[in-house]
């Protein structure tokens, strides 16, 4: 049956072979029926800037996701927390399309909302705050005019702070807030919402306004892979081999 595959929070680094190895083998087997593969976010641990595509574990990725374009399958890319700098170079070499956070769909006749998630994380005030830097376009152009090795130790360095702050946080500070959520449905109409961001796979039930919106919450590759297929039936996992 024709359908359409949901991925999110790979993570993908030459220093991670593991999750390298689980997409690379995911790649190989996608059904011949996949319609469009969505990945929302945080393809790569992290992205320096499309002047980095030269190198060959980018090139694996991308000419990976070229291939899937080559057998009929439309790739779509969204940025996440970690690769928010991935620009049309990246896209027009894996002859993907870049989306905007978020992106409404209308999947098999079904209303569907698309996220990475990050910004329902409303109750981490620094973590907003950061990224409403970074999303900045004139902070990110002055960014991208440093030289890429200059970038990516500044970028190493941030991730070495990220890591050491979440050591002290509270995990629910990390996690969706509740309330964000329900405005984040309200305000698109009340759709089903699939996003990723928080490594916490699951599926949701919102009962709003008298509404029931579902929200499915993609996993990371690190613990295990995972996929939402979506087709005229409805939506669940995808079984992955590990």
């Amino acid at each position: 049956m024709p359908h359409t595959l949901f991925i999110s929070d790979l993570h993908l680094s030459v220093t991670d072979p593991l999750s390298s190895k689980r997409f690379l083998n995911f790649a190989k087997h996608i059904d011949a029926q996949t319609e469009a593969l969505y990945i929302l976010g945080d393809l790569f641990e992290y992205w320096a800037g499309d002047d980095d595509l030269d190198d060959p574990f980018h090139r694996t990725i991308t000419s990976t996701l070229r291939k899937l374009t080559e057998r009929g399958i439309k790739i779509y890319l969204m940025h996440g927390n970690r690769d928010f700098l991935m620009s049309d170079e990246l896209a027009r070499t894996c002859n993907a399309t870049l989306l905007e956070d978020p992106t409404m769909l209308d999947l098999y006749g079904t209303p569907t909302l698309i996220s990475h998630g990050d910004a329902l994380c409303t109750d981490d005030d620094d973590y907003q705050a950061f990224r409403s830097q970074v999303r900045n376009k004139s902070w990110q152009q002055q960014f991208l005019t440093q030289p890429l090795a200059q970038r990516k130790a500044q970028i190493k360095q941030l991730r070495q702070q990220s890591e050491q702050e979440k050591i002290r946080k509270q995990m629910s500070i990390m996690d969706v807030n509740a309330e964000s959520v329900c405005t984040f449905l309200r305000d698109h109409g009340y759709p089903r919402l699939i996003h990723g961001h928080t490594h916490r796979p699951a599926r949701h039930l919102h009962h709003l306004d008298g509404h029931n919106c579902e929200r499915w919450v993609l996993g990371d590759w690190e613990t295990k892979p995972n996929a939402l297929r979506c087709d005229k039936n409805g939506i669940r996992w995808e079984s992955i081999p590990n």
